[in-house]
């Protein structure tokens, strides 16, 4: 973070300044912010968020401890810091993110892009800032900090030497993605798709819309949408950007979009395709696992260049990422067995995407194995949802179709209801059944795709396939 005085951050948090023995206010802090009092390094800041399980105001004296300065805290506590005591931490929080941002924006150069969309925000983010990390210097979130705590403990980490701020967008309901954005009005905002992922949150795929949009209207005047051509959904944004006199660039696959693929070719080793920019050709080896994460890199040329990155360093760049994320496509085991662990997320575009992808890169000798949980947060749609996906497997000839977890099994009673018998789709309600089940089960030549909601807990599960054949 940038350097502050004690009472600087207690004007900027609006907050009283409590003053630990032999503190003067004008003492200046400049360390990391976090809300975890086990991630406070000497010199940071904590921030006693209460939470629905435990409260930040236990842990102040174990952030000492660990080397806090300062703690900003709703209610005074007995710890030998000094403590600002504001009304709302989380507000708190923000009001800190605004503040340094703002301040490093008006010294300096920094360009600040904002994503979202209903699934590939955190690969996005992470092929965007593997680009612009050799630009200058970059702060992008860690794993899927998108929340109204992950997004301002990103932005907190700018300091004066930052040129880029990459910031993921999510949201559990209306209004939070204006307000994190809000934050900051990203120079860039680049909306990735519309999907059905916490459609049960916000009540429908129009909602979800609705909720996406708030990027483009949160987009700084004069700034640039970086829109899918190839979603009617986000296309529909465009007029959005207009309001705000920001123009668009748009990816796809698509002979209109500024930035897209052509010659796409799905393999075990990743995804093979020509990129065009703005006229500009080039082929790309995406090794990033999944012919869906294809427009993900699209997203982020396209902003990228729109920032001044040359397409050649792009594709440069890109090639050197193996994988977006762990448990995201992450490849495990070995070439006898191979394991793809994708289940931090789950949506059933997601879902769809990675059935597809293992049919895709199986070959005619091996073996396709679907291991699959449930997709949380949709609602009134997960009946439907589930037996959708179920649907697909057995239309994909998934070989093995492995449900696991009682909020799933209308995969599995869909997936015998199309056909699929004979112990082509079992039913587990845990994940030791299922472990012990796919010990005896896999043989050499499987491909094993395990997929769900982060929730559901899967991800568990194929760390444990994928040393068990490794």
């Amino acid at each position: 973070m940038i350097a502050l005085t004690l009472a600087q951050l207690a004007r900027v948090l609006n907050g009283r300044l409590e003053l630990a023995p032999g503190i003067a206010s004008d003492a200046v802090v400049s360390g990391d912010v976090d809300t975890d009092s086990r991630l406070i390094q000497p010199g940071g800041i904590f921030v006693a968020k209460p939470g629905e399980v435990t409260d930040g105001h236990l842990f102040v004296g174990a952030a000492v401890e660990r080397g806090a300065v300062v703690a900003i805290v709703e209610r005074l506590v007995d710890a030998p810091v000094s403590q600002v005591v504001v009304p709302d931490a989380i507000g708190a929080l923000a009001d800190l993110a605004r503040h340094v941002v703002a301040q490093v924006r008006d010294a300096g150069a920094l360009r600040i892009v904002g994503i979202t969309g209903s699934n590939g925000k955190t690969t996005t983010k992470n092929l965007l800032a593997r680009i612009l990390e050799d630009e200058g210097e970059t702060v992008a979130p860690r794993a899927s900090f998108n929340n109204e705590v992950g997004a301002p403990l990103t932005m907190l980490r700018v300091t004066e030497s930052t040129r880029f701020l990459v910031s993921e967008f999510g949201a559990s309901a209306p209004g939070e993605i204006a307000r994190l954005a809000g934050l900051v009005e990203p120079d860039v905002g680049v909306v990735l798709m519309v999907g059905m992922a916490h459609a049960g949150g916000f009540g429908g795929i129009e909602a979800t819309f609705e909720a996406k949009s708030e990027l483009v209207r949160a987009i700084r005047p004069g700034g640039l949408t970086v829109l899918n051509a190839d979603d009617p959904r986000v296309a529909a944004m465009a007029p959005i950007a207009a309001e705000r006199s920001a123009s668009v660039r748009w990816f796809g696959r698509g002979p209109g979009a500024d930035v897209r693929a052509d010659d796409v070719q799905v393999a075990g080793d990743g995804t093979r395709s020509v990129i065009t920019a703005d006229g500009v050709s080039a082929p790309l080896h995406l090794r990033v696992l999944g012919e869906h994460h294809v427009m993900n890199a699209l997203a982020a040329i396209a902003a990228a260049t729109a920032l001044g990155v040359s397409l050649v360093d792009c594709i440069a760049r890109l090639e050197t990422v193996e994988l977006a994320e762990r448990w995201r496509m992450q490849p495990l085991g070995s070439d006898r067995v191979r394991i793809i662990n994708d289940a931090y997320n789950a949506s059933p575009d997601s879902m769809s995407a990675a059935l597809r992808t293992l049919a895709q890169i199986t070959g005619p000798t091996e073996r396709t194995v679907a291991v699959l949980g449930a997709m949380n947060e949709l609602g009134e749609y997960a009946d439907d949802e589930h037996d959708r996906i179920g649907l697909l497997a057995v239309r994909l000839g998934i070989q093995r179709i492995v449900v696991v977890g009682t909020a799933a099994r209308r995969m599995y009673l869909e997936a015998i209801a199309q056909g699929s018998w004979d112990a082509e789709a079992v039913f587990f309600a845990t994940d030791d059944e299922a472990y012990e089940y796919l010990l005896g089960e896999l043989r050499d030549g499987d491909r094993v795709l395990v997929k769900s909601s982060n929730a559901a807990g899967l991800r568990f599960l194929g760390d444990r396939l994928g040393e068990s054949f490794s």
